[in-house]
């Protein structure tokens, strides 16, 4: 059987992964409502995660879903079990770039560096893509911060 993930989402009462996915065969979007068992406040996302995809009931129908996908869905079902709204299990995943990353716990530092791996993927481009240029040069507007003795430029030949 061949089937297409289109979309993925999380149920918080029973905990369950919903996948919509298209059968490749008859052409036809259905809904499958993966129950997600053995998983608490204290589990393992990345563990429980793995354990799913791997799962040979749910195998062929997760093999479209990344497995980043999968863990950040079980980051919010963890997150609704500790008493988080969505609202705020979906924040912890945006990227604000005046947020301080210096002021996060190890947990929420990992999210926003899993974002930005995201997104640096997501942008990156390759020497196969059409728009690919070897040599870029950009010039970044200065900010108004003060200055530092060590920003500025030495004598010394450093």
């Amino acid at each position: 059987m061949s089937f297409e993930a289109k979309r993925c989402g999380v149920q918080f009462s029973p905990p369950s992964i919903v996948l919509i996915y298209e059968d490749k065969e008859t052409k036809r979007v259905r809904k499958r409502i993966i129950p997600v068992r053995n998983f608490s406040k204290y589990s393992d996302h990345s563990m429980a995660a793995e354990r799913l995809k791997n799962h040979p009931r749910h195998r062929d129908y997760l093999e479209g879903v990344s497995q980043s996908q999968l863990e950040k869905l079980h980051i919010i079902l963890r997150d609704h079990m500790q008493g988080l709204s969505l609202e705020e299990s979906l924040t912890s995943f945006r990227l604000d770039p005046d947020e301080d990353l210096n002021k996060l716990d190890d947990e929420k530092l990992a999210r926003k560096k899993g974002q930005m791996d995201e997104m640096f993927e997501r942008n990156r481009r390759h020497k196969d893509d059409p728009d690919f240029v070897y040599n870029v040069e950009k010039d970044f507007a200065k900010t108004t911060q003060e200055k530092c003795s060590w920003d500025e430029e030495s004598d010394d030949g450093f």
